[in-house]
This record gives C-alpha cells, sequence and structure tokens, in this order.
C-alpha cells in the first residue's frame, strides 16, 4: 500500500517548453550566418573582379610611394642638464615670467625635471625662428609666413625626453641628408645660446658687473698713460727721482771740479800774468764750469767759452733736460700722473683676476648642454615607408572592390518596383545627363564643335 502511495504522488515528467524569445534569436543568428555565406559566395564568383581591383591597387600604391618625396631623419641625443646648477634654478624663475613660456616655467617649479625646460626652450618661436632664417626654410617649404614654416618644421622634428634616464633626443626630417644634420646640430648651437642668454645666477652677474667695470678702467688706464706720456715728453722728464739724483751728482762734480781749477789758477797767478797761455786756458775751463753750473741751476749763462773740457761730459746736452729748480716744480704733477698710471694699472691687474675668475664660476653653474650623440648625415632614407604603403593601398582595393560587389549585387536583387532602387536609377540618370551636357559645352567653347 504504501509504494502505491507513492508511486501515485510521485509527478509524471514533463517535457520542457521553449521560449519564443530564444527561438527568434538561434532564428536570427542561422539568418546572418547564411547572409554572410552568401556574401562570400558572392565574393568568390565575382573573384576576377576583386583580382582586377588588386593590380589596379598595388599599382597605384606602388607609384604613390614611389613619386612621395624622400625624408632623411638626423637624430641628436643630449644627456641630462645639472639639476643643482643655480643657473637653471634662475632660468625657471626668468621663463616664468615670459609670456611664451610662462607655462613652461610654472611647471618646472612644480615636479618637471631640467629635461622638461630644455624641451620647452627647443620648442620656443625663438630657436624655431632662428633656425628658419638661418637655412631659409620659408623657401624650403614654399611658405612666405613664419607661422607657416614653424608649423611644417614642427611637423619634421620630433622632440623627446626619457623620463628613466633624462636624455633629449631631436629628430630632425628634411629631404636634404645634410639639411636635416646641420639642423640638428643647429637645435643645440641655439639651446646653448638661450641657455646662456636668460642666465641670471650670481657669477653671472658678477661676470656682467666686472667686464662693464673692467672696459672702464681700461679706457681711464690708457687716458692716464697718454697724459703721462706727454707730460714725460714735453718737459723731457723720464724719471724724476733718478734725475734730480743725476743731476744733483753732476752738479757736485762740477763744484769740485771748479774749486780744484780756481785753485790752480791762484797758484799760476803767483807765477805767470794773465796773459799766460797755461793761466789764459785754465780761466777759459773756469768759466765752462761756472756756465755749466749755471744751466744745471736754471740760470742764464752770463758768458760763453769755445773751449771745452773733460769736465763737460758730464753735462753734455744739459739743456734738453730741466734744470735741478725746476725739477721740485715738476716733480709734484710728474708724481700725480705716476700714481695715477699705477693705480689704474693695479685696479686692471686685480679686475681682471677676478673677472677671470667670475668667468669660471658662470661655466660653472650655467646648465651647459652635453652632447652625447651628434647628428650625422642620415645614409638611408626614413619616409616614405613604401611596403606599408603598397601593402595598406592593395588591401585598401581589394575591400574597396568587396564593398562594390556586394553593392551591386545588391542593387541587381531589387525588385524593379522597389522606391528606393527608382529613386536612385533616376540620380544616376540626372546625373548622367549633367555631366554629358557639361562636357558638351566645354568642347564646344574650345574646339568650336559639339557632339
Amino acid at each position: 500500500m504504501a509504494t502505491r502511495e507513492i508511486t501515485k504522488r510521485t509527478p509524471r515528467y514533463a517535457e520542457p517548453e521553449l521560449d519564443p524569445g530564444v527561438i527568434s534569436i538561434s532564428e536570427q543568428a542561422d539568418g546572418q550566418s547564411r547572409i554572410g555565406v552568401e556574401k562570400a559566395r558572392v565574393l568568390w564568383e565575382r573573384r576576377p573582379l576583386l583580382y582586377r581591383w588588386a593590380v589596379i591597387g598595388f599599382a597605384a600604391s606602388t607609384l604613390i610611394a614611389f613619386l612621395m618625396p624622400k625624408r632623411y631623419t638626423a637624430v641628436t641625443r643630449l644627456m641630462p642638464p645639472d639639476q643643482t646648477s643655480q643657473g637653471l634654478a634662475s632660468m625657471f624663475a626668468v621663463l616664468g615670467k615670459s609670456s611664451e613660456l610662462g607655462a613652461l616655467g610654472s611647471e618646472l617649479f612644480g615636479m618637471k625635471t631640467s629635461g622638461d625646460l630644455f624641451l620647452g626652450v627647443l620648442k620656443s618661436d625663438s630657436v624655431e625662428n632662428a633656425i628658419i632664417t638661418k637655412f631659409d626654410l620659408r623657401k624650403v617649404y614654399g611658405t612666405k609666413r613664419y607661422e607657416d614654416a614653424r608649423k611644417q618644421l614642427e611637423n619634421r622634428t620630433d622632440l623627446s625626453a626619457d623620463r628613466k634616464s633624462g636624455i633629449i633626443t631631436i629628430k630632425a626630417s628634411d629631404g636634404n641628408p645634410e639639411r636635416a644634420a646641420a639642423i640638428g646640430r643647429e637645435y643645440i648651437e641655439q639651446l646653448n645660446h638661450i641657455v646662456i642668454t636668460l642666465d641670471t645666477s650670481s657669477a653671472h652677474r658678477e661676470r656682467v658687473f666686472l667686464e662693464t667695470r673692467l672696459k672702464e678702467v681700461q679706457q681711464d688706464l690708457e687716458a692716464a698713460e697718454k697724459d703721462f706720456s706727454q707730460f714725460a715728453s714735453k718737459n723731457a722728464t723720464l724719471d724724476v727721482k733718478e734725475q734730480s739724483r743725476a743731476m744733483i751728482g753732476a752738479a757736485g762734480e762740477l763744484e769740485g771740479e771748479l774749486i780744484a781749477a780756481q785753485t790752480q789758477l791762484e797758484g799760476l797767478r803767483q807765477i805767470y800774468t794773465s796773459n799766460n797761455v797755461r793761466v789764459r786756458s785754465l780761466q777759459a775751463r773756469i768759466d765752462e764750469y761756472k756756465r755749466q753750473l749755471q744751466k744745471l741751476n736754471g740760470q742764464t749763462p752770463t758768458g760763453t767759452s769755445s773751449e771745452s773740457s773733460p769736465a763737460d761730459s758730464a753735462v753734455q746736452n744739459s739743456d734738453l733736460y730741466p734744470s735741478i729748480r725746476q725739477l721740485p716744480i715738476l716733480g709734484v704733477t710728474w708724481a700725480d700722473l705716476y700714481r695715477r698710471t699705477k693705480v689704474e694699472e693695479a685696479v686692471f691687474e686685480t679686475l681682471t683676476k677676478q673677472y677671470e675668475i667670475a668667468r669660471v664660476d658662470e661655466a660653472r653653474d650655467v646648465p651647459s648642454v652635453k652632447v652625447l650623440d651628434v647628428a650625422a648625415v642620415p645614409e638611408k632614407k626614413s619616409f616614405p615607408p613604401r611596403t606599408i604603403i603598397v601593402l595598406f593601398g592593395t588591401c585598401l582595393a581589394i575591400a574597396l572592390g568587396s564593398v562594390w560587389v556586394l553593392a551591386d549585387a545588391t542593387w541587381k536583387d531589387l525588385e524593379a518596383d522597389d522606391p528606393g532602387k527608382q529613386l536612385g536609377e533616376e540620380i544616376l540618370h540626372t546625373a548622367r545627363m549633367r555631366v554629358r551636357d557639361t562636357i558638351k559645352k566645354f568642347r564646344s567653347r574650345k574646339f568650336g564643335f559639339g557632339s
């Protein structure tokens, strides 16, 4: 009895009913697969046409690839600049105030690197205009305005910096390989020029001040030397101290000779008369000694003598030099001019040493551009990629041919009374008539005959 009750209570197995939505999805999938198979069949049947499209695409893309102008790319690599330089920090402030590179300067005060600063300088209008002017790129690019030439230059130049190593890469492309390499090198020259020009470090300011002051001191030194030389030439005062010492010595020697001669004359007069030859000769010598002493003392000689003595060598040509009385007066002016010249020489020498030291400090502070790879003349073209162009053109032609074949098959499958087909045929007929009328008018105007 228990078995029968269990059997009665157990429900009978029923077949599962399918959802109508699931059935419609499967039917759509089957329909799409059939449509795909039909399209593939149509393409397979029209494969000769697709071959022709492929050949045309291959020929056209090959012609285009070989007609496109060649470009050569010169690569320059720069080492990352020294970020600890004071000159580099000062350049941040300068670029921050610049209208052209203000955005760059504000970013550099964040977490940007000095390589980004160099990239900003390389992309500035100042650098690009200098390159355009040097190589006359407006004529090369066929443009009249600098703005258009800058766009062309930017399109042919790739500037980048590696975030890990900091190495800056400059890729300059041009139709002439020599000019491409020259443009790459000119980027470095302009970068160096801008970096040095915008440097406002303390060493730079000191060097500029010393350079200006050195020019002023040099002019003062030249004026002092000129005044001193003119005074010395006019008054025959080469060295007042030495001249005074020499003239006083000569005067003392003459005084001694004069005293000795006078003593000898007194002795001769006791023996001979005044008309004696020896007395007269000794008297003439004494008179000459007195005349020379008067010249040395700045007095006008009272008499002359035709004879000379051995002592004349000490005062020969004494009239060419100032007298002993004039030396103290001339010595003051001579000393002033001499001291002024020596002071200017000392200042000039000191400033020259400081100027050289400032130049060394400035060179140490300025973030110099360190070239890792100099732009060499490229040996192979970098553009156009002919293989890629030919492959892409051939594939594009096959794709267009496939679209044309499928569109033609779909058009032919439409019924003749289909509104869309009728509208398309009407549009095509109208377009053909317009083109035919235009050709007739053109031929009648140019050649004087119609159809």
